[in-house]
């Protein structure tokens, strides 16, 4: 079957360009097969920047911050869910019972993306100090500004939360009447909880202060490759206590880092030094 003719001449140099931006800003490593997903995601910055070739959008992206923001925003996948991987915040909510009467606890979310991650886990620490003002702090960033936006507002359609249970809505979600129907806010004393900020993993330096009892790292290393993944491990080390626990995707894996932190099983790590200390 023929492919449908492309509005923008899209070449393999276009694409190894690409590539070469994302994976030197980003640390992003994108696999030939997403040469469609990058021409349908770019070919809308083209059209609403009047550019008529790739190398012109390109050039510009590199030229202005703003367009180059956009153009990471546009190639950073962001697919999330409430309580996504349900039993990490399981194994996080009988750590925190524990916890009680030893000082606040601190927690990195790192790829917040939309914001249903810092809020699962700001909504368990509520619920394993039976309060809504646990003594829990969460940092949540990300490399996307536009998913760090939507997450600071707390807004959701109801689409979005129609897994979660009703006592948890009841509770955590306020639903929107008249021209907020169909929509639900979670309750401010969750977003005080957060400190939303953004933070490109490749940054040389990172805006944010250790150590962490907790750092959720989910889903966003299968970005990149083994070599950027120990690199970016190894910074994780001294931000996390030597009794803490590091959080990854059920796709991830950090064996090919095992001098650095070793499974505990179900993708929850700790420190491979934890029990020398």
């Amino acid at each position: 079957m023929a492919q449908p003719e492309r509005e923008f001449a899209f070449s393999p140099a276009d694409f190894e360009r690409v590539r070469a931006l994302i994976y030197k800003h980003a640390g992003i490593s994108l696999s030939p097969v997403k040469q469609d997903m990058v021409y349908s995601r770019l070919a809308r910055r083209l059209r609403a920047r009047g550019d008529r070739t790739f190398a012109e959008y390109l050039d510009r992206a590199e030229r202005e911050p703003d367009e180059w923001e956009t153009f990471v925003n546009s190639l950073t996948t962001n697919l999330t869910s409430f309580f996504r991987e349900a039993h990490h915040f399981d194994i996080l909510a009988e750590r925190l019972k524990k916890h009680a009467g030893r000082g606040p606890v601190r927690i990195w979310c790192s790829a917040a993306s939309t914001g249903e991650e810092p809020y699962s886990l700001a909504i368990t620490a509520c619920e394993a100090f039976n309060t809504m003002t646990p003594p829990v702090q969460i940092v949540a960033t990300d490399i996307d500004t536009n998913v760090l936006a939507t997450a600071g507002k707390g807004v959701y359609g109801l689409d979005r939360v129609d897994r979660l249970s009703r006592e948890r809505m009841q509770r955590f979600f306020l639903k929107g009447t008249g021209a907020q129907a169909g929509l639900a806010r979670v309750r401010p004393e969750l977003q005080r909880l957060i400190e939303f900020k953004r933070i490109n993993l490749l940054d040389t330096h990172w805006a944010l202060q250790g150590p962490f009892d907790y750092m959720f790292c989910r889903n966003v290393m299968i970005y990149f490759d083994k070599p950027t993944q120990h690199t970016i491990l190894k910074r994780f080390v001294p931000l996390l206590k030597s009794d803490g626990l590091l959080f990854a995707g059920h796709s991830e894996s950090f064996l090919h880092a095992a001098d650095l932190f070793r499974s505990l099983g179900r993708t929850v790590y700790e420190r491979t030094d934890a029990r020398d200390r």
